[in-house]
């Protein structure tokens, strides 16, 4: 069951509703609404897990035999899986379409072959984006025989369906993401970022104990913050390893990290 934490503002209403991550109120006489702060906390335990031996990974959203209809996304962002593969194991050849895939390495290599003719590796700290469009087929594995390789999947819808399937990587090195957020992800490509096909930034930052950090958050945008590691405080609210919160009705979204931390960071329309 999902934490819901959130401050009301607001004329009287005559009921509040939560459902599928979006605060509706419901009110009489057109009262209006003055201000609503919401925050939504997925905590790591909570997340759908499948644990194949050669595969351990953990769903924030629903995904394969993970079903669950309160966790079916957040906005744009449709899958955010935690995998763990094996050395010398992987996914073998499957097929993709109408959906935009990043992976973000958090440890160990990851070996990517696709019918584009791509033939990659990607290392800790490098990101890929993946169009699948009007259909892909790749094939992902740990590019070590002996050592587990440790990352993040992501998909998104694209916002136009038919596009021609594509592929980036890009390395963003830790002096980069230290004390700030980098870019990583956005619609134009801008600052050496992937580019992606929806209305979405991804960002990445490294903190150290104590470090304090900001992003504005224009309106009617959304944000979701998933830690990588360690522990940080969002909008004064604790998040550990693992935890995921979704951030709506702000002006900002502010990070304290309470231990040295890692997180991503998703500014969603």
């Amino acid at each position: 069951t999902p934490h819901y934490m959130w401050r009301l503002c607001i004329s009287p209403v005559n009921r509040v509703e939560l459902t599928k991550h979006t605060l509706r109120l419901i009110t009489e006489n057109n009262l209006a609404v003055e201000t609503i702060h919401m925050l939504i906390l997925r905590k790591s335990e909570e997340r759908g897990r499948a644990n194949h031996g050669w595969l351990n990974s953990y769903h924030t959203f629903s995904f394969a035999n993970y079903r669950d209809p309160n966790q079916m996304g957040f906005r744009s962002l449709r899958v955010i899986n935690e995998d763990r593969v094996a050395g010398g194991a992987g996914f073998g050849t499957h097929s993709h379409q109408e959906m935009e895939i990043i992976s973000y390495i958090i440890e160990g290599a990851l070996e990517h072959q696709d019918s584009l003719g791509t033939k990659a590796v990607m290392h800790a700290g490098e990101v890929q984006r993946m169009t699948a469009g009007t259909g892909i087929t790749h094939s992902e594995y740990n590019h070590s025989d002996s050592e587990p390789v440790h990352f993040l999947q992501i998909w998104i819808p694209p916002a136009q369906k038919a596009l021609t399937p594509s592929y980036e990587q890009q390395q963003f090195t830790d002096a980069e993401k230290r004390g700030t957020l980098r870019l990583l992800v956005s619609p134009d490509g801008r600052d050496r970022s992937l580019t992606i096909h929806q209305d979405t930034y991804l960002y990445a930052t490294i903190l150290s104990a104590g470090d304090r950090i900001q992003h504005p958050l224009a309106p009617d945008r959304h944000a979701w913050v998933q830690v990588v590691k360690g522990t940080v405080l969002v909008n004064n609210t604790p998040l550990e390893t693992g935890d995921g919160a979704a951030i709506g009705r702000e002006e900002k979204v502010a990070i304290e990290a309470t231990s040295d931390a890692e997180l991503i960071l998703f500014d969603l329309a």
